[in-house]
């Protein structure tokens, strides 16, 4: 199968490109490379890819439908995985405009283009988000009450929504997988994990919004990447599946994990709760076992501590800066 990755020079996006290309199929990459943060890093990502195999990369917009139409056609796609967005709660709040016009309007660009160009499945990176403060707990893929609380959970939704209506009027098989939380190595360095990582191990002061009560459903990267694979040779017209390790896991219980694996104390700055922060996740993923053969297989310790060996080798000997 030829697979486009949207978004496949990031975390989440190189991690499923190595998969496709370990297990036979052949990868095309369309990411912007922008600054969100450092394209040095999404560069040295796109090197970990091809060790795994031919890879063919362009640097593109999701949001040029014609570019991306075109690319579809030229280079004979017949599934996409698509990763590529603007990403994190606290940037979607200062910059509503800018991830509506990304993550809706780029899937939507990429939707348009799959429907023109024939594609044969399309596979969309929804998020936990989207679920906002329900009080249904764990998450439910059949949950109505769906009120995100975040301009970022927001677009997530509504790019779901658009996703449901091209599977419906023109036929488009299309799976929505609703992502927890996902760590492990070359996780962006913005997220709580790898940053606290990186302040701890530099005996830097971490932030920590809230008293440490807040849950969060952790889930490593590599099985969320066969939990792609897995939806890209589902056959469906239309569905949407949670991808997490229905585990939660308090944010005071990960830094004491850190620690342990660190071996050093959490010098910890207590600050207030960000607005667009959920209290908890909690993923049901049993329609996900039972459908696509998904399991959460690696402990929060386990995953915790190749995260922090990633770290300490590719920060030491790449020169990357975060």
């Amino acid at each position: 199968m030829r697979v486009l990755v949207t978004g496949g020079a990031g975390f989440i996006g190189s991690h499923l490109s190595e998969r496709l290309l370990r297990d036979g199929h052949q990868v095309v990459i369309l990411d912007q490379l922008n600054h969100y943060y450092s394209p040095a890093l999404k560069l040295w990502n796109l090197d970990e890819v091809r060790k795994c195999g031919p890879v063919t990369f362009v640097q593109g917009d999701i949001c040029d439908l014609r570019a991306v139409t075109n690319l579809m056609s030229t280079q004979k796609i017949e599934a996409v995985a698509h990763l590529a967005a603007l990403v994190g709660v606290g940037p979607s709040l200062e910059q509503p405009v800018e991830y509506q016009n990304v993550n809706v309007g780029g899937t939507t660009a990429l939707l348009e283009a799959a429907r023109i160009s024939g594609i044969e499945k399309f596979v969309f990176a929804s998020s936990s988000s989207v679920y906002g403060e329900t009080k249904n707990t764990p998450f439910r893929e059949d949950d109505t009450g769906t009120f995100p609380i975040s301009p970022y959970g927001a677009t997530k939704l509504a790019a779901e929504r658009m996703c449901y209506v091209y599977a419906y009027l023109y036929k488009l098989p299309v799976i929505c997988l609703r992502l927890f939380t996902v760590y492990g190595p070359r996780q962006r360095p913005d997220l709580a994990l790898c940053k606290f990582v990186r302040l701890m191990e530099s005996e830097m002061t971490i932030p920590v919004h809230g008293d440490g009560s807040t849950c969060r459903d952790y889930t490593f990267c590599g099985d969320i990447t066969k939990g792609i694979v897995a939806a890209l040779q589902f056959q469906t017209q239309f569905d949407v599946f949670n991808l997490g390790s229905s585990r939660p896991i308090a944010l005071a219980d990960m830094i004491r994990t850190l620690e342990s694996i660190l071996g050093r104390r959490a010098k910890i700055d207590w600050l207030p709760e960000k607005p667009g922060d959920l209290r908890m996740t909690h993923a049901d993923i049993a329609k996900a076992e039972r459908l696509l053969g998904y399991r959460s297989a690696t402990p929060f310790d386990e995953g915790a501590r190749q995260l922090v060996a990633w770290f300490r080798d590719q920060y030491s000997t790449s020169g990357l800066s975060q």
